[in-house]
């Protein structure tokens, strides 16, 4: 029996920026597995890289240094099986929510069929965004905006999703809203994601996995399974082995305070 390649291999992986004020290493000696169909979120301090793994995933940039594989291939140039949702949904303002969504194809092929069209307002009905699809994106509040993004990410069925903190722009309640979403979407049509975060509590909710980076240069600096089956839920995520996973990640990421020096004697 042939095993399976792993969707993302990261071997020695380095990345070094040219600045005004030298060389920035972002990343020093990553390596990395995960699995198809794995849910694997990323957590580490700002700075420490975590978007250029995405980038590096996706082919929007290539290594310094070492070696990345997608799906048993290597990574030399972008990729169309890669849907990429980032930070910020950078819909085109002036098109409608269902040209925004069939914007890859109208960019790649210069033309937009009928079937393409249907394919979006079905992943549009998916994202609880049925009949907004002639609505601009200035008419949708921020979540539904993210919707439109995600949406965008998953028409052309990528089987990679790279996710750059998705929600961290929304407030408390659409982001929980939002992650419970993204697990509904996930177990309906499972894909591999790579999910960056700064929320502990989010990483737990939806990862298989959480991968825990130092800071610059980033490296893996610890690799956790999370303790809880699937499906999820709010109950779920109070069991006392959770929330001791839970302290654990946030031990590995938050630095204990020094303490002040004692005032010298008079």
């Amino acid at each position: 029996m042939t095993l399976a390649p792993p969707a993302i291999s990261f071997q020695d992986v380095a990345q070094v920026f040219a600045t005004k004020s030298g060389p920035l290493t972002a990343l020093g000696g990553v390596n990395l597995e995960v699995a198809q169909h794995e849910f694997v979120a990323v957590l580490g301090p700002s700075g420490c890289g975590k978007s250029t793994l995405l980038r590096l995933t996706s082919g929007l940039m290539m290594p310094s240094a070492g070696q990345i594989t997608v799906l048993g291939l290597p990574v030399t140039r972008p990729r169309e099986d890669v849907g990429i949702v980032f930070q910020q949904p950078t819909l085109l303002p002036w098109a409608s929510v269902e040209e925004n969504v069939v914007f890859p194809v109208k960019h790649t092929k210069g033309r937009v069929g009928p079937a393409h069209r249907d394919r979006a307002r079905e992943i549009l009905e998916t994202v609880g965004l049925g009949g907004f699809g002639k609505r601009l994106p200035g008419e949708l509040s921020g979540g539904m905006q993210q919707r439109v993004g995600i949406a965008r990410a998953l028409f052309l069925n990528p089987d990679l999703l790279m996710m750059d903190e998705p929600f961290s722009a929304l407030d408390a309640l659409t982001r929980d809203e939002m992650g419970y979403e993204l697990l509904r979407l996930w177990q309906a049509s499972p894909k591999t994601v790579m999910f960056i975060t700064h929320s502990i509590p989010e990483a737990v909710l939806l990862a298989d996995r959480v991968l825990v980076m130092s800071e610059r240069p980033g490296r893996v600096i610890a690799d956790l399974k999370v303790p809880l089956g699937r499906p999820r839920s709010e109950e779920s995520l109070r069991a006392p082995e959770v929330q001791e996973f839970a302290a654990h990640l946030r031990s590995l990421l938050i630095k204990p305070a020094k303490p002040s020096p004692k005032p010298e004697a008079a």
